[in-house]
């Protein structure tokens, strides 16, 4: 198979891992399911399968021209397949890299895409774990192969720690701007990342998996409120303007990263598995969107 050259494109990277391939689009095309990627939402299903596909993915998600599709691949150590497919579920690129699957993100382009997973442990209260995330630039072939090597500033200072995890990346509209979460220290921070510079900067303590929402002016993330307990998480929205943060009306432990439906409500996923939204305001109530279902995703 053809392996896909990793582009300079002017951003230099500290270090990279091994084990990992991206095979370019014009090789033999896999076999692909039949349809496209309608409009609405999509989740992944009981049988896990996507809904209105027959795509079989641990993690989904849709957004621009581009979806990704993130599958566990049978056999020990754990490894997971990245496919990148087309509106009309062409598949453009594949990644295989070692890990269980936990978060996946598109741009709203389409362009970036990226995955998280699990290379140790089985949940963010497992001991020890750790995650590996990567990023790939679909227009050029870039490919991060695992975000550790990003120059990260923790309050205004350049940090270096073993102990650096990334996970839940969020991008902006403009394909460089994104968002996600590292741990160092015991301590988990929100932390705002430029693609172009390599840089990521710490922007807030105590927050999980972001999401951008659709206007780009607020992110909606999971906060730990109840420390050491079994169900610890409570969703919140942060106004990127102000910092401003406001905790949503579900009060149950949401370990998920959300979905925004629109600019006004977000969907998310809980032990069942079900599918439920919540506005985006801190009103309302929860309100169940898809049972027997999980990792929601509004394609536009």
């Amino acid at each position: 198979m053809k392996v896909m050259a990793v582009v300079a494109a002017g951003v230099v990277l500290a270090a990279v891992a091994v084990g990992y391939t991206v095979h370019a689009a014009d090789r033999p095309a896999p076999e692909t399911a039949p349809g496209a990627i309608a409009p609405g939402l999509h989740v992944r299903t009981a049988d896990g399968t996507v809904s209105g596909t027959s795509l079989s993915c641990h993690r989904f998600y849709a957004a621009g021209d581009a979806a990704v599709c993130l599958a566990a691949k049978p056999g020990f150590p754990p490894k997971t397949t990245a496919t990148v497919l087309g509106r009309d579920l062409t598949t453009r690129h594949e990644v295989e890299f070692g890990g269980t699957p936990n978060r996946a993100r598109v741009s709203p382009s389409g362009r970036m895409v990226s995955w998280t997973v699990f290379v140790s442990g089985d949940s963010y209260t497992a001991s020890g774990f750790s995650t590996r995330t990567g990023i790939l630039d679909t227009r050029t072939g870039y490919l991060v192969k695992n975000m550790e090597s990003i120059q990260l500033y923790l309050d205004g200072r350049r940090h270096h720690a073993p102990d650096v995890n990334f996970w839940g990346v969020t991008f902006a509209a403009d394909d460089n701007r994104f968002y996600a979460t590292v741990a160092t220290g015991g301590r988990t921070y929100l932390v705002e990342g430029d693609m172009a510079a390599w840089t990521a900067r710490t922007l807030r303590a105590n927050a999980e998996c972001p999401s951008l929402s659709p206007d780009g002016t607020r992110i909606a993330f999971k906060k730990r409120v109840l420390p050491g307990a079994d169900d610890p998480w409570r969703l919140h929205v942060l106004d990127l303007a102000t910092l401003r943060e406001t905790p949503l009306a579900e009060t149950r432990s949401v370990d998920d990263q959300a979905a925004w439906l629109d600019d006004r409500t977000l969907a998310y996923a809980l032990p069942g598995p079900d599918v439920w939204k919540v506005p985006a305001d801190g009103s309302g109530a929860p309100e169940l969107l898809a049972a027997d279902a999980s990792s929601p995703s509004m394609a536009p």
